[in-house]
């Protein structure tokens, strides 16, 4: 979660609140009111933005009696605060606009950074990285002329945010956050000190740097602490823990952070930090520990409009936890609510896309009502242009009329022909619903608008992973790791339906297939081992012709296990057919516990297939409430 900076420079040095009041009652109509008014503006800024706007409505109004140009500049941007705290992007625009023009007209370059930087931050906002960035370069030149040195920081940091949006851009963000890191130890501002830390932690965070990201986040503990961004740090830093293996330090900051944050009645990052809890306690293996962190996340999630994403890590780990303790029923119960968060935060997603289409609508729409309100001459054109239009849209509608008559009767008369298309179209639907479910699912779901999970006594389930795969990815450009994957599973699906098996799902460079389901198959165990054979020869074919030009190679392991699951269908929107029970978990370990190039199979399934193919023993893996488990590498069919 990258942080950014409104510009808020004070307009005159800090008063106590009754002290401001006096200054604006003294009765004397002059600058130094228009100061107090301006400053009474920001201090109901965080607390009541009617008070706020108030003021600075009258610190206007002052202003352009006494004719203070300045004070009229500073008020257009006090109203420009408060609307974009309100979250009125169009109005906060068309406000910093005017107090632009202002600062332009006095020359005041400090002036016209602040603003620009203001304005920049809400299209950052609206996720129009280019315009964010075409206004806070302009900023940076302005403020590098004044040697404003805060201002200079807090656009530099800005900056950074902008280009950390994405990994491509990441080395970028790092050299404009560590010049602003410099420029703001020299004027000792914790603020944009504990906003740059953080910064420039969470990038080598996200490319597992951890040594490089903790002295980062602690020091923006010390930059934060004692403010509202303090939980923030510690969650920060507990993540590192998590991530390291050290669960006790990481529980300490966690529990540390909640403290804080509760302390500050701050919903978003109680909910982050008993999240983290939980997590870091299902990371141990403790599920029931977890759970009771999960589920004191979740009532507080549910009660913040903007809490979409913790409310979906909540759900993510009280359904992991619940399949941790074999209670399938409440997994899947969290992993339906669950699904239902991601198709939220998707319309949410797109909500916003809409919004910020609106946005630059409505700023071109403001931006033509002042030009119109400014120039006469314009106004007349365009009412004779506007006469002009009518009566080419009253033509053009009797045009379009006409053509929308010619349309249905073509219609009409093509009737037959639609219909034979949409029977086509029909039959393509039901060839792509067979490739998402197994037909016998898909035909039961047709039938009574529900699918029935399934218990099966013996079954196989295989799982494969590229070893080191987030090297292999940092690598790569992101089209060339997409079109590996892509041909690898599709040759993986050609392999699987060869021997008669079924594709469960993949995750990530992970891809996950069963046999022996929906339909019980007494073979199933010999084809999900010969199929296993057929990838593993796939990969090494490819990783040859890798060799051969110079590319690094994609090792893969495998892992299958024998038992009992239970299948069904999840989701209401997007049916996925999935698999669960202790044989989907102790078919992964095989996989992460096995070796590239290498086919590493249970005791159980060992014992069904030992009479059919080679196997050399290879020690033990110990199971959470299973034991220890036998382990098997696969050599090759006996002739």
């Amino acid at each position: 979660m990258k942080l950014v900076v409104l510009a808020t420079t004070a307009y005159c040095q800090q008063s106590a609140t009754d002290s401001l009041l006096k200054l604006v009652n003294n009765g004397k109509e002059d600058s130094v009111k228009v100061n107090a008014l301006l400053a009474l503006n920001r201090e109901y800024l965080g607390t009541s933005p009617t008070e706020a706007i108030r003021y600075a409505q009258l610190a206007k109004e002052l202003s352009e009696k006494i004719h203070y140009n300045r004070g009229r500049a500073y008020a257009f941007k006090g109203l420009g605060l408060v609307y974009v705290m309100q979250g009125k992007y169009v109005e906060a625009i068309e406000n910093y606009e005017h107090s632009l023009a202002i600062f332009d007209s006095l020359g005041d370059k400090a002036g016209q950074a602040n603003i620009l930087s203001n304005e920049g931050t809400v299209y950052f906002n609206q996720a129009d990285n280019a315009k964010a960035l075409e206004l806070y370069l302009k900023a940076l030149n302005l403020a590098e002329q004044t040697t404003d040195s805060l201002r200079i920081a807090t656009t530099l940091l800005n900056i950074g945010a902008v280009y950390s949006n994405k990994p491509a851009t990441h080395n970028k963000a790092l050299d404009y956050y560590f010049k602003a890191l410099q420029l703001a130890k020299s004027f000792g501002d914790n603020g944009i000190l504990g906003t740059t830390n953080a910064n420039i932690g969470e990038i080598y965070f996200l490319r597992n740097e951890d040594s490089l990201a903790l002295p980062y986040f602690k020091e923006s503990l010390k930059d934060f602490e004692g403010t509202e961004n303090y939980p923030l740090a510690l969650n920060y830093i507990g993540r590192v823990y998590q991530k390291r293996g050290q669960f006790g330090t990481a529980i300490q900051y966690h529990q540390r952070a909640f403290e804080y944050a509760k302390k500050l009645d701050a919903n978003i990052d109680m909910a982050q930090s008993l999240n983290s809890l939980g997590d870091t306690y299902s990371l141990q293996g403790k599920a029931a520990e977890a759970i009771r962190f999960y589920k004191q996340a979740e009532p507080i999630a549910l009660g913040i409009s903007i809490a979409n994403s913790e409310l979906k890590n909540t759900y993510s780990g009280l359904a992991k936890a619940y399949a941790q303790l074999s209670d399938y029923e409440h997994a899947f119960t969290y992993q339906t609510l669950l699904t239902g968060i991601k198709d939220s935060l998707y319309n949410i997603d797109t909500d916003k896309k809409m919004s910020g289409l609106q946005f630059n609508f409505d700023i071109q729409k403001k931006q033509a009502q002042v030009d119109l309100l400014t120039k006469d001459k314009v106004v007349q054109d365009l009412e004779l242009k506007r006469q002009n239009v009518a009566k080419n849209i009253l033509i053009a509608g009797m045009i379009i009329a006409l053509i929308i008559a010619i349309i249905l009767y073509r219609n009409y008369r093509n009737k037959i022909k639609v219909n034979t298309l949409l029977d086509r179209q029909n039959a393509e639907i039901e060839s792509l619903i067979l490739n998402i479910l197994p037909q016998e699912v898909a035909q039961e779901l047709q039938k009574t608008g529900n699918a029935t999970p399934r218990y099966y006594e013996r079954a196989s389930v295989l799982f494969t992973d590229f070893k080191s795969f987030s090297k292999l990815a940092d690598a790569l450009s992101p089209q060339d790791v997409v079109t590996e994957l892509n041909e690898c599973f599709v040759a993986f699906d050609l392999i699987i339906e060869k021997y008669n098996l079924e594709k469960i799902k993949t995750i990530g460079d992970s891809y996950m297939c069963a046999g022996g389901i929906p339909t019980p198959d007494d073979g199933h165990l010999y084809n999900i081992i010969k199929a296993s054979m057929d990838i593993q020869q796939f990969v090494h074919q490819r990783n040859q012709e890798r060799i051969e030009k110079n590319l690094p190679v994609w090792d893969m392991r495998i892992g299958i296990h024998t038992g009992a699951l239970v299948a069904g269908v999840v989701g209401k929107k997007k049916y996925a057919y999935d698999i669960w029970g202790g044989t989907v978990n102790i078919a992964s370990r095989m996989e992460s516990n096995g070796e590239p190039g290498k086919i590493n199979i249970s005791a159980a399934t060992y014992e069904l297939v030992n009479h059919r193919f080679a196997c050399t023993y290879r020690g033990k893996i110990s199971a959470k409430n299973i034991g220890e488990i036998d382990m098997y590498f696969v050599d090759g069919e006996l002739n």
